[in-house]
């Protein structure tokens, strides 16, 4: 309270600046060729009564309180619209999937999901990563392990090291929260 009622002081005191002297003269320009005109000194006089500064804190101080009146009057409606706006920009809680039940074969273990798992999670297996897994992260979603031999481009070799993994492999239903991260998952060094 006493912050505002100086603020309000210092708001209603009045205000001097400084203003640098001048020559004496100035020059103006007239069809083209400058003129000298001699600057007469000019008294300023002012007829205000000595109490106008007593009268103005005044107002002002009546001002501040008739506002803090209003808004303590107010302050139900106040504190009501505070509160509907920061609920209103406040963001919601996420829908977050907290239990997936096959987190473990998403690299956590010697078992890798086909369907779920990054391709980071195959570079436990010599061979199969990058190639393999980016062939497996690019195609899909599978039905059984043995759909990874259907992959378009896959040679012979690249199929024999599937093969030697194969029982390493796991294929469960694709979870829209880990597919779409299979080729980057966005984590890095």
């Amino acid at each position: 309270m006493a912050r505002v009622l100086l603020a309000a002081l210092l708001l209603a005191s009045p205000v001097a600046a400084f203003v640098a002297p001048g020559t004496g003269v100035t020059t103006t320009e007239s069809q083209g060729r400058a003129v000298r005109l001699p600057l007469e000194p000019v008294e300023e006089t002012f007829d205000e009564a000595s109490n106008s500064n007593v009268l103005s804190v005044l107002t002002a101080g009546f001002g501040v309180g008739a506002v803090l009146g209003w808004l303590n009057s107010r302050k139900q409606q106040l504190v009501s619209t505070a509160a509907a706006a920061a609920v209103a920009v406040a963001p919601g809680a996420a829908q977050a999937m907290v239990d997936y039940d096959g987190i473990k074969y998403l690299g956590g273990t010697d078992k890798v999901d086909i369907n779920n798992a990054n391709i980071q999670a195959y570079r436990q297996f010599p061979g199969m990563f990058p190639t393999i897994a980016g062939l497996i992260g690019t195609h899909g979603p599978y039905s059984q392990v043995s759909d990874i031999y259907n992959i378009p481009g896959m040679d012979d070799k690249l199929k024999n090291i599937a093969k030697k993994y194969e029982g390493n492999l796991v294929c469960l239903p694709a979870s829209p929260a880990y597919f779409i991260d299979r080729i980057n998952n966005g984590l890095y060094r």
